[in-house]
């Protein structure tokens, strides 16, 4: 008997668990959702898929339910009143659904964040201070006197803080927003938690102010990736042009070289295609006697015929004159 009754009993959790996975889960909300202090009243807010049986209120990682609304339809509220500082938690809602039956899961929980007046607003700081281009590396420094702190920076329009950094001793903390753009503009704020047992925060501080212009940085900035994307463009047209160059003038030097070899190989043709004629002037002031000598060039020679140079052909003429 008792192995049937603990497969009964094995049986029976795996259906329920196989129910609640099937139901969808609720949703949580807190109101308000920021500048909650002491003794102020909370409403937490459970929005269901469907009809429910029941809903209960969780602290988070807590299986003792806080208060439970009967038959709900579409949402249940939960207050708190009189908060005080042991509050301060994360919160999860879960309902019992009527068709389908079963139980759901916890809803993602949510964080009722405490402000405790007692403790003073933190100093904050921007660097650079005046118009910022886009590009640029931005720092927001935010700073206090009180030891084990965690920082966190605020951006005006968000609910939730946009960066945060742990300190082991008071101090400064130092925010960077790398490159920034124009989504990067706005205002901006600080505040710390207090450690502890419970989501307590300082006050949000004074705020400053962050325009990113869309133009280029002001003259002795670093430029930002406009003006070196720029810079690479120019760059690269002129290596371009000047290869361009070198290529032309390196072409045209070839070319007048093999011109000029080509004029002074063996056998090529002269500039000027007459021959060249010798004379020789009389042997003596008295004698008729001259030489004539041709010499016939390879351009004169017929295609086909032999290369073989002939001799030269020589006229002479003599004439004698009698005794006087």
């Amino acid at each position: 008997m008792a192995p049937m009754a603990v497969a009964l009993i094995l049986g029976w959790w795996l259906v329920a668990a196989s129910r609640a996975q099937q139901l969808p889960r609720p949703s949580l909300s807190l109101h308000p959702s920021q500048g909650v202090s002491l003794a102020n009243n909370v409403t937490l807010r459970c929005r269901l898929p469907q009809p429910a049986a029941w809903v209960r209120l969780y602290r988070y990682q807590n299986a003792t339910y806080i208060e439970q609304k009967d038959n709900v339809q579409d949402m249940a509220e939960f207050s708190l009143t009189s908060i005080k500082q042991e509050d301060a938690v994360r919160y999860q809602c879960q309902y019992q659904g009527l068709e389908p039956a079963g139980i759901s899961g916890k809803s993602d929980p949510v964080k009722l964040v405490m402000t405790d007046h007692r403790y003073p607003p933190p100093g904050i700081s921007l660097s650079p201070e005046e118009y910022v281009g886009i590009g640029t590396n931005v720092t927001i420094r935010c700073w206090n006197n009180i030891s084990g702190v965690v920082f966190f920076l605020h951006k005006e329009g968000h609910s939730a803080p946009v960066q945060r950094q742990k300190l082991s001793a008071g101090g400064t903390a130092t925010f960077t927003l790398f490159g920034v753009t124009t989504d990067d503009s706005g205002t901006y704020r600080c505040s710390y938690r207090i450690t502890g047992c419970c989501l307590l925060f300082s006050p949000l501080g004074d705020n400053v102010t962050l325009e990113v212009i869309p133009r280029p940085a002001i003259p002795g900035d670093n430029g930002g990736p406009s003006r070196n994307l720029v810079a690479v463009v120019v760059g690269r047209w002129v290596a371009a042009i000047v290869f361009i160059i070198i290529l032309t003038v390196s072409f045209l030097l070839v070319a007048q070289r093999r011109r000029m070899q080509t004029d002074e190989r063996p056998g090529a043709t002269p500039s000027s295609p007459e021959a060249m004629q010798f004379q020789v002037s009389p042997g003596d002031s008295e004698g008729l006697t001259y030489a004539q000598l041709q010499a016939a060039t390879s351009s004169t020679h017929p295609r086909g015929s032999s290369t073989t140079p002939e001799p030269p052909i020589i006229y002479a003429e003599v004439g004698t004159r009698g005794p006087r």
